[in-house]
């Protein structure tokens, strides 16, 4: 190889980095707020049609996701969960893996959390010293689990050749299975009618700081926003995350270049997988206290692919998004309780975004024509 080769090989992988971000960030802005005006102008057509009044209907909505207090806490715990699960899947969907598996690494790391701190919990003073420590120890083993759940397909994919999107497809529903025989049958809680495990110690849960929230904690917030930052810093800012985007989506050019892509795709699947399972310690810690059939914990994983491709796979883009989504989601739980609105109506308004979103190559037809785009990535 001359002197020259590494050169170009540089070379091919910065244009394929190029390709690949080909949007500018104002673009990337305008095809977000462009779906959401759309998805929400289609809604309140639809509720219209429906025989409902859309202006209540929309009042409706912002009550529900800002009207008060407890309604904040609700969007924010909501945003929370999908800002953790969002950037699991924009790190794998950025470098070009297709990790559909958040679902069932958020499960793993859920309960595996829960296990922890009630087994390490007698082994350890009580207090705020020993909270801290077991709420450290149990978010360390969810992240492990959750990584360890994601590098088997990404394993299965880089030596074996496997579709990972069948793979982690298939991992979600093992994992939502197994999980729940264990909550039923040698996890359950001594004396629980319910299928559950024990609830972990009171003096391991998170503080109530800023808001009287059985259910949500600023610092569960504070986590995913640190979650973001260094997983921004490393995609953007890092030669680590430069492989991790080269070798997804051009594997060749990675390869000439001196990086091993195999390997490089088993990271950023474990990379991914470990914040899904922050995200299910999130969870288990700060809305539920223990750990119940996975089948009735929500749909955080599946619904944080709407929210990666809301944010253009941006690490950064997943906070804002996020928080679209967890207020919607507040919003949908008021509206099925105080008004006679179907919520299943909320539920089509983020299918809508969805539905903008992925089409975004009609944004990026139109944001020329308007004036919209350069450089400025």
């Amino acid at each position: 190889m001359s002197d020259a080769d590494p050169g170009r090989a540089r070379a091919a992988v910065d244009r394929a980095a190029d390709r690949m971000l080909d949007a500018s960030v104002l673009q990337r802005v305008v095809v977000a707020t462009a779906s959401t005006a759309l998805a929400l102008l289609v809604g309140l057509a639809v509720v219209a049609a429906a025989g409902y009044d859309p202006l209540l209907f929309l009042g409706n909505v912002f009550e529900g996701a800002f009207g008060d207090e407890n309604a904040l806490a609700r969007t924010l715990k909501f945003a929370t969960l999908f800002i953790l699960t969002g950037v699991a899947v924009a790190v794998a969907f950025r470098a070009g893996v297709f990790n559909i598996g958040v679902q069932g690494q958020f499960v793993v790391g859920g309960v595996v959390c829960v296990v922890a701190i009630l087994r390490l919990a007698p082994a350890l003073p009580t207090g705020t010293a020993g909270g801290v420590a077991l709420l450290v120890l149990g978010t360390a083993a969810a992240a492990l689990a959750g990584g360890a759940y994601a590098a088997l397909p990404g394993v299965l994919k880089a030596y074996a050749g496997a579709n990972e999107i069948i793979t982690t497809i298939m991992l979600n529903f093992i994992a939502v299975g197994v999980v729940g025989y264990l909550v039923e049958g040698p996890l359950r809680g001594e004396g629980n009618r319910a299928p559950n495990t024990e609830r972990i110690p009171e003096y391991v849960e998170l503080p109530a700081v800023a808001f009287d929230s059985p259910d949500f904690s600023v610092v569960g917030l504070a986590v995913a926003l640190a979650v973001v930052a260094v997983v921004s810093v490393v995609m953007t800012r890092t030669d680590v995350g430069y492989d991790m985007v080269t070798s997804g989506h051009q594997e060749r050019a990675a390869t000439y270049s001196g990086v091993d892509a195999a390997r490089t795709v088993v990271a950023t699947m474990t990379l991914s997988g470990m914040i899904a399972g922050i995200a299910g310690a999130v969870f288990a810690v700060m809305v539920q206290g223990y750990y119940s059939d996975p089948s009735g914990v929500g749909t955080y994983g599946f619904d944080a692919i709407a929210v990666s491709l809301l944010a253009a796979n941006n690490p950064l883009g997943v906070v804002p998004a996020g928080l679209l989504f967890g207020a919607l989601d507040s919003a949908g739980t008021h509206i099925g309780i105080n008004s006679d609105v179907p919520v299943q109506l909320i539920d089509g308004i983020v299918g809508l975004v969805v539905l903008f979103v992925a089409a975004p190559e009609l944004f990026r037809v139109v944001a020329p024509r308007a004036g919209f785009g350069g450089d400025d990535r």
